[in-house]
Formats: structure tokens, sequence, C-alpha cells
């Protein structure tokens, strides 16, 4: 009997699923024929799906405020989008429209909102968090936000020591602030605590001491940030509930304090098996918050979230074409790729991230176990499907089919353009590949077109000196 690659997919897993289908034998995303795009601008190439970013705002909107609802919450839910996740124009206006506040993480980053600022993309009522170290630019551009009327910005101290130089720049300004909580890691190859944010058992006393009374700064918000994201978890609930109950005893001895900030954020789906009750730990976060306040007698504090990954990653994905299949050995076979995944999903490669890896035509063939390489020199250019195995399931085909099998990398939107250096210079001097943005007008249709060719070799020469 045959197995084919389809057969192997839905006896495994739920398929079609939201996101992927099959039409005339081909994969699609979101309803967009890949082949079509293929056909249309060759590979590789990377694309953006915009309304993607809009779906993800609204469902995250709507799980609060209902949950928000049905606990008869007092305060209200708010919806950052962490810049650094994705920097790109055509993304971060995509957010704007749903009306979300900005997280910020550098002093380049206040420039990228003056800059919408002046497009009429963003407004002085807004609010924009401060995260990251603050250097002594980054501070003086903070504070020029609030001599231009910017209302709601809120510097999130990351040390003691920042405070000082906070209000060495701010004059006569009285700039609001958050104070960010140290956390202790998860354990993995050691335990400790974040470099970043104040003890919690240092805070009370640092508030006490320096802002209690302070006529330059007024302290608004708890920021409490999991790397690890928003979990059901012991190590995750252990940590919200240590900063709640310090928000509870800041908010004893400030009445300004009114904002919990969840750093950290929502999982994204990495494989078709995704499973993540969104609706039960949002359900949990506001329960729990409205339980704690409830029993000391304060008010429901403002919920913020800084969605970064939750935001763009379902919305991005890389397409390859296989140039050769090579065996190895009896058992090893490689499908090498036209281009370097080191460079195009670094995620993969240094902190071994997972994303959804499918292929776009031969469905109906059978499958075999293959490992996925780059074309550059480097030993490590492979896609790493698990810790203990690099071999994935995909099409086999014969040497001499005339049509390649191409295969996409799907929920790759967050973090790696920024990481890999879009446009600068790369391993092995493979050129960044051509990407490609997604659109649906007013009716709904697909619009599709080139945001940058890719990458030129006189592009890269310039950057590297050459003549």
């Amino acid at each position: 009997m045959k197995n084919s690659y389809f057969d192997l997919i839905d006896q495994t897993y739920y398929f079609p699923q939201e996101g992927f289908d099959l039409r005339d034998e081909h994969l699609t995303f979101h309803g967009i024929s890949l082949k079509h795009l293929i056909d249309k601008y060759g590979t590789p190439f990377r694309f953006i799906y915009l309304p993607k970013i809009g779906d993800q705002i609204k469902k995250a909107r709507n799980l609060f405020n209902r949950a928000i609802k049905k606990s008869g919450y007092k305060g209200t839910y708010n919806f950052c989008y962490c810049t650094k996740c994705n920097h790109f124009s055509h993304v971060v206006s995509e957010a704007l429209k749903h009306k979300v506040n900005l997280e910020t993480s550098s002093s380049f980053d206040i420039d990228l909102i003056l800059n919408l600022f002046k497009e009429g993309k963003f407004s002085k009522d807004r609010f924009i968090v401060n995260n990251g170290y603050k250097t002594d630019d980054y501070l003086q551009k903070i504070v020029h936000l609030h001599e231009l009327g910017f209302r709601n910005v809120i510097v999130v101290l990351d040390s003691m020591e920042e405070l000082k130089r906070l209000m060495h720049f701010a004059g006569s300004n009285k700039i609001k602030i958050g104070l960010r909580m140290a956390i202790n890691e998860e354990p993995q190859s050691s335990y400790y605590t974040s470099r970043l944010g104040i003890r919690h058992d240092e805070m009370l006393d640092f508030y006490k001491s320096h802002i209690q009374g302070n006529d330059q700064v007024e302290l608004q918000m708890l920021h409490f940030f999991v790397d690890s994201g928003i979990k059901d978890s012991l190590y995750y609930w252990g940590e919200f509930q240590r900063a709640l109950k310090l928000y509870i005893n800041l908010k004893k001895e400030c009445d300004s304090l009114n904002q919990f900030n969840l750093g950290g954020g929502f999982p994204i789906r990495n494989n078709l098996g995704f499973e993540y009750d969104f609706d039960y730990m949002i359900r949990e976060i506001v329960q729990n918050i409205a339980d704690a306040c409830n029993a000391e007698e304060i008010p429901h504090p403002n919920i913020f979230t800084e969605f970064g990954k939750y935001t763009v990653g379902e919305a991005g994905a890389i397409i390859f074409e296989v140039l050769e299949q090579k065996k190895q050995n009896d058992t090893e076979s490689w499908y090498i790729i036209n281009n370097s995944l080191m460079n195009t999903i670094p995620d993969a490669w240094s902190i071994q991230e997972k994303f959804i890896l499918l292929p776009i035509n031969k469905w109906n063939h059978e499958y075999q176990r293959v490992n996925i390489g780059g074309i550059s020199c480097d030993h490590s250019d492979y896609y790493n499907s698990d810790e203990l195995n690099q071999e994935v399931l995909l099409p086999t085909y014969p040497n001499d089919d005339s049509t390649p099998l191409y295969l996409g990398f799907f929920h790759t939107g967050a973090y790696q353009d920024a990481i890999s250096g879009y446009g600068g210079i790369k391993h092995c001097l493979i050129p960044s590949p051509k990407h490609v943005i997604i659109d649906r007008d007013e009716k709904g249709n697909i619009i599709d077109y080139v945001y940058r060719n890719e990458q030129s070799a006189d592009e890269m020469f310039k950057l590297l000196g050459y003549k």
C-alpha cells in the first residue's frame, strides 16, 4: 500500500487546519496559493502576511476583555507591541492600525516612534513603555518625548542607578516610571537570577528611599518578565505570584501605582500538533490578580502585555527549493536547499527554535526521513527538528524529476531578520532572499508585491568597503 506524505499528515494531525490547506495538491497559506508565488517570484523568498497581525491582536484583546467581564475585573487591558520583534515599517504600521501601544528597547526606537508620529500613524496619547538598558542617549530621547507632549511615556527602570541618570536629564519634567522586578530564570544548565531588573526584596526600600516624595518621578507600573513566556507551569505561576505580592505591597505605599505589566509573551504554533489553552491562561491571570487585590482591598490594576512574537511570528514564512538530494551513507539522506538556514532562520541554529516545516508540492509522493541542509560551508547549517535527531519526514522524488521539491518554513515572522542582520553581511556571502509582502484590499482580494529584491553582490561589497 502506498503511504503518501498526505496520508502521514492526515493520520498524525488534524488537517487541514488554521492557515494550512491543499489546493490542486499544493499547499496554501491562509488561502494564498504558494505555487502562484513561487511561479511569480522564484525562490528563495520570505514573505509576511499582514492580515495575520491584526488577527492575533484581536484574539488577545477579545480573550482578555472576555475574562475581565466574566470576573468583574475593574481594570483595563492594554496591548503593547514590542518593536524589537520585527522593526519593519509595514509590520509596525499594520499593528498600529489596530491601535496598539508600543514597547521600546533602545535609543533608536524613540527615533522610530517620532518617525511614525510625523507620518500620522502614532498619536501622543498612546502608551510607550521604555524597556531595556537606558543609555544616556536613550534617556535624553525619552525626556524629549515628554517635552514634545507625549503623555503616556513610562520609563521602566532596569536598575536603581537608572533613576539617578533619569533625574539628571529630566530637569523640571515629571517623568512616569515603572519598576522591573528581577526574576529567577527557569533552570536549564544552571539556575540564576536575571541580570535584568531590581531584586524584589530591595524594591520596597528603593521606592521608600528614592521615589516616594520625589517630585521628578511618579511610579505607575510594576513590570516582570519571564523569558520562557506565559506558561501553565509551577515556575511561571511562582514568579507571577511573587510579582503580584510585590505589586500589592508597593500599592499600599503608592497611590499612583496602577499598572501591572505581564512581560513575556504567548507561544506561537511551531508544529501542527501545537496545543495551548489561551482562554484558560488569560482567565487564570485575570482572576488571580482580582482575587489577590480583593483580599487586600486594593483597586484592580490595569493589565499590560508586551506581545512581539505572538503578534507577528505566525505571519511570516520562507520558501526554498531543494537543489539536490544526497545519500551520504546507507541510512542518511540530505536535501540541500538554495540558501543558508543559518542566515535565514538563525533562531533554529542558535537557540534550537522550532518552526513548521512543510513541503509545498509532491504531497501525493511517498515520504522518507531526511536532513535539511543549507549551501554554506558550515557543518551547523542544517535544520534541527528536535534536540536528539536532526532528520525530518518529507516527500521522496526521483533525481530526474523535472519539477523541484519546494519547502516552506512557516511562522518565522519574529526576530529572524533582526538576528541575521537583514541586508547586511551574511555567512559565506550568501545573500538575503527576496522579501515579499502580502496583504488584502478592502474587498478581501490578495495583494502581493516585492518589498526588496534579493541582496546583490554590489550591495554587499559596498558594505565591505570594496569599489
